[in-house]
């Protein structure tokens, strides 16, 4: 493990304008993808782009296809009148 390829918490909540406390907490809800090393977290720089929402993954275009999927099911016509205004 190279100590360039990842970032700390608190390196975290500055490039997100965030607090330590509010990334700590969606790191340890599973909303931020980090290591374990003893007792502090190392966040992969590979994620930072997905969590700025520059990047997707496979799961969240899924679930983007499958969110577009529903709307479409329920309210097709409706977005189809609203295509022809």
């Amino acid at each position: 493990m190279k100590n360039d390829e990842y970032i700390t918490i608190p390196q975290l909540a500055q490039i997100l304008g965030m607090s330590r406390i509010a990334v700590y907490r969606k790191v340890k809800n599973g909303e931020i993808q980090a290591l374990r090393i003893g007792k502090n977290f190392a966040i992969p720089k590979r994620t930072i782009a997905g969590i700025l929402g520059k990047d997707l993954t496979d799961q969240d275009k899924k679930e983007i296809d499958k969110a577009v999927k529903k709307s479409v099911e329920e309210y097709g016509d409706v977005l189809e009148r609203l295509g022809r205004e």
